[in-house]
């Protein structure tokens, strides 16, 4: 009797895969009607998350993040800028969102992803936008200054994508505010022109005639934290943090950002049906204040 069950068994999951395969939608439909979703989780529970920092050695700030299966690297280079006219006492961010092949079948060699540009953009908009709200900015760039309008920090953020399973911009979101957290400033000292310049590895060690202008190394002061959520929408059901299955096949993807004071920064929502907008943020709204 053991060989034939055995064999019934591995029938019976041939026959689900084929059918999960063939129709998806129709796959996960029937778990809606039960509530549940095919890893066994409740619509309204996100994945487990994990954070590690200093993922980089050689970077001035880095973490590495995962959402469920979904992993980001962010790492953080600083750099002396020369300020700009318009903002002489502020220093400058620019974020860059990657994704090699090995990140997802999807994506081939030699031809950038179709989500990358999409995602970078939600980055540089999210993370920007909260520099220059004036009730809850995350980073003030007048921290980034050194000498006023002759030099200022850039800040090269590098985020790199090593599995996407869905949520990508939660995950990258979530390693970029790490990597700023632990994001410590190098120290700096005079040239011989009377420039501000990074003082290097033997430089520290005494070897160089330059002492640092900074003896300690600072960290960022991060006024204000976000966090997102992205949920997906299919006629009455709302899932909170989709994998790459569920965003694939279901109809509305929308996205929550709030701050750490619970305050509304953004709302995405890349096409899909029309929606009532007050009521696909407040229930975002709350599953993301649930799962906070």
């Amino acid at each position: 009797m053991g060989p034939m069950n055995d064999s019934s068994d591995l029938s019976s999951e041939m026959e689900v895969d084929a059918f999960r395969r063939l129709f998806p939608l129709r796959f996960h439909e029937r778990h809606l009607l039960e509530s549940i979703r095919p890893d066994g989780r409740p619509l309204g529970r996100a994945r487990d998350t994990t954070l590690a920092f200093g993922a980089v050695a050689s970077a001035d700030g880095s973490a590495l993040a995962k959402i469920g299966c979904t992993t980001m690297l962010a790492a953080i280079k600083m750099e002396v800028m020369t300020p700009t006219v318009e903002s002489p006492n502020e220093g400058c961010i620019a974020v860059e969102f990657h994704m090699p092949p090995i990140c997802s079948p999807t994506v081939r060699p030699g031809r950038p992803a179709e989500v990358a540009p999409v995602v970078s953009k939600q980055l540089s908009d999210t993370i920007l936008r909260q520099v220059v709200m004036t009730f809850s900015g995350m980073i003030d760039l007048k921290d980034l200054s050194l000498v006023n309008g002759k030099a200022a920090w850039m800040a090269y953020l590098d985020i790199y994508c090593l599995d996407a399973d869905g949520a990508l911009f939660d995950t990258a979101l979530l390693s970029a505010v790490a990597a700023f957290c632990h994001l410590k400033f190098p120290m700096v000292s005079l040239n011989d022109d009377g420039r501000v310049v990074v003082v290097s590895g033997e430089s520290k060690g005494g070897k160089s005639g330059k002492e640092a202008v900074n003896k300690e190394q600072r960290k960022l002061n991060l006024i204000s934290i976000p966090f997102s959520l992205t949920c997906t929408l299919h006629n009455n059901y709302i899932l909170a943090d989709p994998t790459a299955e569920e965003e694939s096949i279901m109809e509305t993807l929308v996205t929550v950002v709030l701050d750490s004071s619970l305050q509304l920064v953004s709302f995405y929502k890349p096409g899909g049906p029309v929606l009532a907008f007050t009521s696909a943020v407040m229930v975002s709204s709350d599953l993301q204040k649930a799962i906070i």
